[in-house]
């Protein structure tokens, strides 16, 4: 496995995958692709637009692309980034795809002096699995928000120190 750009040529596969993880609803698909075609634009290169707030690693095995992550700077804040989309392919689920795809985004955030990454998940049953991943990747709960999405359906706001409070890089 490798980790990589994603290019426009990985659309199709994106999709696919969103779709396969089950975990997604297809508004929620329709808006992880809606950010990859504004971040990609068409662009053959695949690279990522500099005047676009997203951006995408891949997971890749060989050329199958397996993972992606996408996420971006929090805006009016110093240093603090979300992670907006996580989802591996689930034959690849429990193999260090999603722990690898995190980690590479920790890394290029901390390269960049980014103090604190903020994922945002649910509550539901269904996403029990996740929000056990990033407990396990480190991630604690910061807040959340009782009945955001639907009744019974909190927000959940999950972070982690990209540096340590004196400025050091934090480790793991």
């Amino acid at each position: 496995m490798h980790i990589g750009g994603l290019r426009i040529g990985d659309r199709a596969r994106l999709a696919e995958l969103l779709v396969d993880t089950g975990a997604f609803h297809a508004d929620e698909v329709d808006v992880a692709l809606a950010l990859f075609d504004l971040t990609h634009g068409g662009s053959a290169s695949g690279a990522n637009d500099a005047s676009v707030d997203y951006e995408f690693v891949g997971a890749f095995d060989g050329d199958q692309l397996v993972g992606y992550a996408c996420f971006g700077a929090t805006p009016a804040t110093e240093g603090t980034y979300d992670l907006y989309w996580l989802a591996v392919d689930p034959v690849a689920q429990g193999g260090g795809v999603g722990r690898a795809l995190v980690r590479e985004v920790e890394t290029k955030l901390a390269g960049r002096g980014g103090r604190l990454l903020v994922v945002e998940t649910s509550s539901r049953p269904d996403y029990g699995g996740s929000r056990t991943f990033y407990a396990r990747s480190g991630y604690v709960e910061a807040a959340r928000v009782r009945d955001f999405y639907a009744p019974a359906d909190d927000r959940i706001l999950l972070t982690t120190r990209l540096t340590t409070r004196d400025g050091g890089v934090a480790t793991r």
